[in-house]
């Protein structure tokens, strides 16, 4: 089994959508959290935004990491930060989604960000994940019109259309080959390599649970709060990879339950701003940053006595 860590590297804001005004500060915990994962051997994926790729002191940051050869620098696009703007559009929530803007905008969104990279960074990158996890098929071509490998814009069992985004319940954790014509169906020559961030089950049957959990998405089991009795119960225990929603011991115990069936990638994610207190919903203060980190540590750590090796995400597309 091989681990992936996935960050989406961007800008300080949160639920605050300005074409402009986007500080990076939180770029300066990245040394600390390398430090980490250096310590175990951990190579992650640092998705990075426009105000990130365009920050001197954040490319600075990033760019010795990357030098060292200890991480991949991938691209992460939020639509309403990256060039090009329509100065008399009102940003609605629905255009946060990269999915749901023209073809056109989109690919020249793409291709600023990507040009933005390679310049500053010094490389041509292979790896994306959408922003807000908005996908879809206009996504999927414009990376194929720039040569992109890897993907990992979906959440495995997880619905975003309550936020105007998409639907990826029927799609699992397992990595898979895909047409861009197609997203959520596997192509073995495919262009590209669909990684999904980790979201699975503490139970054994993930497909009998997937259903389970769709049936309480519904308003009659909303309002009886169905799930967190299930959950308590722990007859449906839905659990994301990622420190920001889960304990060091419900990742863990994740990790276990997928490598018991068979599955051969884990992807942990994250975002940079949880890094630093007050930045995410996730860290308030001090004292949530360290043990932000510490859940980190605790898995990075059971990972390496499990024997779980780590790799990139354009490592996985080249397998």
């Amino acid at each position: 089994m091989k681990l992936i860590i996935t960050i989406d590297t961007e800008e300080d804001n949160w639920n605050r959508y300005s074409a402009t005004d986007n500080p990076v500060t939180n770029i300066e915990r990245i040394p600390a959290l390398q430090r980490l994962f250096d310590e175990y051997g951990v190579r992650p994926t640092y998705l990075v935004t426009y105000p990130v790729a365009t920050n001197p002191r954040s490319v600075e940051i990033l760019k010795r990491i990357l030098d060292e050869g200890k991480c991949e620098i991938g691209m992460h696009c939020h639509p309403w930060n990256t060039p090009p703007f329509d100065e008399k559009a009102v940003i609605t929530e629905r255009d946060t989604m990269l999915c749901n803007l023209p073809e056109a905008v989109v690919h020249e969104k793409m291709s600023v960000l990507h040009e933005a990279i390679c310049k500053n960074f010094g490389i041509v990158p292979v790896s994306f994940r959408a922003g807000r996890w908005g996908f879809g098929p206009a996504v999927a071509r414009s990376l194929c019109r720039l040569s992109y490998k890897v993907d990992t814009s979906i959440t495995a069992f997880t619905d975003w259309t309550q936020c105007d985004g998409a639907d990826y319940r029927n799609i699992g954790p397992r990595p898979y080959r895909f047409s861009s014509e197609n997203i959520f169906k596997e192509v073995k020559s495919g262009e590209l390599l669909q990684v999904p961030a980790s979201v699975g089950f503490l139970q054994t049957n993930f497909n009998i649970c997937n259903n389970v959990s769709k049936l309480l998405d519904g308003p009659f089991f909303q309002r009886c709060r169905t799930r967190g009795l299930f959950r308590r119960l722990k007859i449906l225990n839905k659990t994301d990879f990622s420190p920001e929603t889960s304990t060091a011991q419900d990742m863990i115990d994740l990790a276990k339950r997928m490598q018991g069936l068979g599955f051969e990638y884990l992807n942990m994610f994250f975002h940079s701003n949880s890094l630093m207190a007050g930045l995410s919903p996730f860290v308030a203060n001090r004292e949530d940053e360290l043990i932000f980190l510490k859940k980190i540590e605790k898995v990075v750590a059971f990972s390496t006595t499990a024997g779980i090796t780590s790799l990139t995400l354009s490592q996985i597309g080249i397998l």
